[in-house]
């Protein structure tokens, strides 16, 4: 039988988020949609509490994914992947940009958490760290990566343009994904903690966007950039029998935690568009057929549904990842559901709420611009659909395109 009620540590923290996302971020969202790249300094008074929360295992966004408990006799734990997504679904009811600003919490981070050794955490657990990626040449295909790291004695020197680097203006440490040799394809690209202050990376521009306006996005320059040996995650070695997994694998937990701020986002619209309609004179009831409703109240049953599979689904790929059980194709269905729906449920409380709804009195016209890159980054719906087909038919990445 499953239990799906949450264990009473993870509500704590939970109801704790939620409070900081009522009280800090609904108050402020509107205010730094409107002035985009302006940084939100009222996110300097969460420091401590982000603090606190990490050292527990409850980072708001992430940033000690994985790294706490083992699984017990029965093989069931609720570790730093559940507490962050329950965390990150309420901040990002009350904002998605502000909880991409949230220091010390970026994605960067959740990627250190997943693959650093103990030494590695231990030296880069209190950093800011964004992530670096996506390049010019592509978007999606991860293994397309043009930039490159090369051993000079003790250090790596990178060079190459990274864009789109959620929080790379503010962090204080890149994670950049470069390959250490050309020759060697896929299996030779490898992740680096690049400190902001390190010489030959600059901050070329900030970009305008179409929502998560609070949160800075950046392109980065890599100029003869010179780290500390250590600063590469995993094993320098290349390993063209393990291929790209082991990069690759910070996604199993990241892309759950993506899914979790669609949730977030979806519901925040939900609860604005059912009070609306019950302004309006529609209730929603529960014990009577759909069809026998309200068209309104019909509609907003259907997007409450499609919300709790993608919820259910999140819920699902988190505690594999908790639990140390492979996830890759659940991570990408949790995604791939929550980013469509996430998109579905804000586009449509907008136009059920009508005029108002695309208004900037309410913040639904502002969720539904938000939403959509939550079903992009990290992967887009379509890369999803393909590595969930993939899993699925049991096909390789060179089998099934």
């Amino acid at each position: 039988m499953i239990n799906l009620e949450l264990p009473k540590k993870l509500v704590a923290a939970s109801n704790q988020a939620h409070q900081a996302a009522a009280e800090i971020f609904r108050p402020i969202s509107r205010k730094y949609d409107l002035a985009e790249h302006e940084r939100p300094v009222e996110l300097d008074t969460m420091a401590s509490l982000v603090e606190g929360m990490a050292d527990a295992g409850r980072g708001a966004a992430g940033a000690t994914l994985g790294r706490d408990g083992k699984p017990t006799k029965e093989g069931n734990i609720n570790g730093g992947n559940m507490s962050a997504l329950m965390n990150v679904i309420e901040t990002c009811w009350g904002d998605v940009g502000l909880t991409l600003s949230i220091p010390f919490q970026g994605l960067g981070n959740s990627a250190i958490a997943s693959v650093a050794t103990d030494e590695q955490l231990e030296q880069f657990g209190k950093v800011w760290a964004s992530m670096a990626i996506t390049e010019p040449s592509f978007g999606s295909d991860s293994a397309a990566v043009t930039a490159t790291a090369v051993q000079d004695g003790d250090e790596w020197v990178l060079n190459g343009e990274k864009i789109f680097v959620t929080a790379g203006g503010r962090s204080t440490h890149v994670v950049v994904w470069a390959s250490v040799d050309k020759t060697k394809g896929r299996a030779a690209i490898k992740s680096f903690v690049v400190p902001k202050d390190a010489p030959g990376i600059t901050v070329a521009r900030l970009e305008h966007k179409l929502g998560i306006r609070s949160s800075d996005t950046a392109t980065i320059m890599l100029e003869n950039c010179r780290i500390p040996f250590d600063h590469i995650l995993g094993s320098p070695e290349v390993d063209v029998k393990k291929g790209f997994g082991g990069v690759m694998a910070t996604f199993d937990n990241t892309r759950p935690l993506v899914a979790g701020m669609a949730i977030g986002c979806a519901r925040a619209a939900l609860e604005e568009l059912r009070s609306i309609l019950s302004e309006a004179g529609v209730e929603i009831d529960y014990n009577a057929p759909a069809f026998s409703q309200h068209a309104a109240a019909a509609e907003f049953l259907t997007l409450e549904a499609d919300w709790e599979a993608a919820y259910q689904l999140s819920m699902k790929a988190t505690w594999m990842a908790d639990n140390k059980k492979p996830n890759s194709l659940e991570a990408s269905m949790a995604k791939a559901k929550a980013g469509r729906t996430g998109t579905a449920v804000t586009l449509r409380a907008v136009e059920l709420a009508g005029s108002f709804g695309y208004s900037e009195r309410p913040l639904l016209e502002k969720w539904s611009r938000d939403s959509k890159i939550l079903d992009i980054f990290e992967g887009t719906q379509q890369i999803q659909q393909l590595i969930v087909a993939r899993r699925l038919l049991g096909k390789s990445s060179s089998e099934l395109k």
